[in-house]
């Protein structure tokens, strides 16, 4: 007759592998503060704990203003946003009229792979209410380590590059493309869901 075990005593024992709690259904997708964007994407939102990448056609057209309603919302509660080699310093009158808290905002300047690097360590601490980053020379397998590390610490991660990269695979959760002429957002890959035909319309000039 087989005898019968408690399975608080296997585990105790070590005995069952318990596995990872995946990620909870229940976990609300940030809000993009831009309308007509949360309303494309399947989680109403940016995708939480994940690499969004926001693929430009050329620097100088608004791109930013993409993020500012996210960040807005993150340093008016307190929390810290880095900025990973940005390819200009910030304007702080632009970034205080959008609602933005310049005390809670910190710049790491690096180049290559040690932009990379300090993306992923900024990540993975969980230290940041996000982390925006421009890593232009960023491969595939790059990119799954910065997904991997926004998981781990539960922090949104941005990465800005350029829009010939769409034609490359990505790890990343979202990829929005941000056209200049039109001014349009086109929203490429989405977890969750599939992408919308439809451009959206930028509420930015």
């Amino acid at each position: 007759m087989s005898s019968v075990i408690s399975l608080d005593r296997l585990l105790d024992a070590r005995r069952v592998w318990r596995g990872q709690a995946g990620p909870s259904p229940s976990t609300s997708c940030p809000p993009t503060g831009h309308r007509d964007l949360d309303a494309a994407l399947p989680g109403g939102g940016w995708p939480a704990a994940a690499l969004s990448e926001i693929l430009v056609a050329t620097k100088g057209i608004g791109e930013l203003q993409l993020l500012w309603p996210t960040l807005a919302r993150l340093t008016s509660a307190g929390e810290r946003v880095v900025l990973v080699s940005p390819p200009h310093l910030p304007y702080p009158q632009a970034w205080i009229g959008a609602g933005i808290d310049l005390r809670h905002v910190s710049i790491v300047q690096a180049q290559d792979r040690d932009a990379l690097w300090a993306t992923e360590q900024c990540l993975r601490s969980g230290s940041f209410g996000a982390v925006v980053s421009w890593p232009y020379k960023a491969d595939d397998r790059a990119l799954r380590r910065l997904q991997v590390a926004a998981e781990t610490g539960q922090t949104l991660a941005f990465a800005y590059r350029p829009q010939q990269e769409a034609v490359s695979a990505s790890p990343a959760a979202l990829r929005v493309a941000i056209d200049a002429k039109p001014a349009q957002l086109r929203i490429l890959k989405c977890r969750g869901g599939l992408p919308p035909s439809r451009p959206i319309a930028t509420t930015w000039h």
